[in-house]
């Protein structure tokens, strides 16, 4: 959908887009991140906009791939939800360094939470070294 969304904003004006979607968000237009929203977007050529269009794209189709592996049970899929969601939690833990909030410590919990739930799945489903294997 955000893929869709970059590519309705070509050849329009992204700045007066920026501005109408930071105001339906209700974030103030003052602050630092809906400021570097609207700087962004209002910068943005179209190959620009094709890129950012392209990336989330290609973000949606692995979270597809995903989705479809972990619905068949598929083994890689689990390594792929585990490293996937490991991947943010540096991040995530910086964002708590630089202003601790609620709602940025529940979703370092959350995260944690998948990874491991993930990982404990991929150890539990893993044989054993030393057991025999079954026919």
């Amino acid at each position: 959908m955000a893929g869709f969304g970059l590519f309705g904003l070509m050849h329009r004006d992204a700045q007066s887009a920026a501005e109408l979607l930071s105001r339906r968000l209700h974030l103030n237009p003052a602050k630092e991140h809906a400021r570097i929203f609207i700087e962004l977007l209002s910068d943005v050529s179209s190959g620009g906009l094709w890129m950012l269009a392209a990336l989330a794209l290609c973000y949606s189709c692995v979270r597809f791939i995903e989705a479809y592996g972990l619905w068949r049970e598929r083994p890689w899929a689990k390594w792929l939800a585990a490293l996937s969601g490991a991947i943010y939690i540096p991040f995530e833990l910086y964002e708590l360094y630089l202003g601790p909030s609620w709602l940025k410590l529940a979703a370092l919990i959350l995260n944690l939470v998948v990874v491991t739930y993930m990982t404990h799945s991929i150890r539990s489903s893993e044989p054993l070294s030393g057991a025999p294997r079954a026919p």
